[in-house]
């Protein structure tokens, strides 16, 4: 039986992980944030499509090939957060789970990075745990996708 699927979608400036503000995003890289998800993904028996861009139209395409495709979104969409109406309609329009993840706790940032576009789409949303946030939303969509199946 293959494993069900889940895309890590990871939006603009988050290939800078490690270099950039590491007082407020850590000194983790995204390549260590992969490994993170690599090893949380083998643990939970889920295969994963891990990918990042600076580009919104690029990430909305991404979003828009989950459907039919995989069985859960894990997205941090960076500044898109704040910003993509697009990014939300493509996730409401695919019908997954998703979950909204953030290194940074959002909540205690600037007065603009407290809105979320994205989370009106999102079952759930992880912020302030830093890079440990992505094994913790790949552990929540196994469990959803494991309620789903036995139904």
């Amino acid at each position: 039986m293959t494993p069900p699927l889940i895309a890590v979608l990871n939006g603009p400036n988050l290939n800078m992980l490690g270099l950039r503000e590491p007082a407020i995003y850590g000194r983790a890289t995204l390549d260590d944030v992969e490994q993170i998800c690599v090893q949380a993904a083998e643990r939970l028996d889920v295969a994963i499509d891990f990918r990042q861009t600076n580009g919104e139209g690029e990430l909305v395409s991404w979003v828009q090939e989950c459907r039919g495709r995989a069985r859960g979104i894990l997205i941090n969409p960076a500044a898109y957060t704040h910003t993509s109406i697009a990014l939300l309609d493509a996730l409401t329009a695919v019908g997954l789970p998703v979950i909204e993840v953030h290194i940074s706790n959002i909540h205690r940032r600037e007065e603009y990075r407290r809105h979320s576009y994205v989370s009106q789409a999102a079952t759930g949303v992880i912020c302030g745990l830093g890079v440990r946030g992505y094994a913790l939303a790949l552990t929540a969509l196994a469990d959803i996708i494991m309620d789903e199946d036995e139904r």
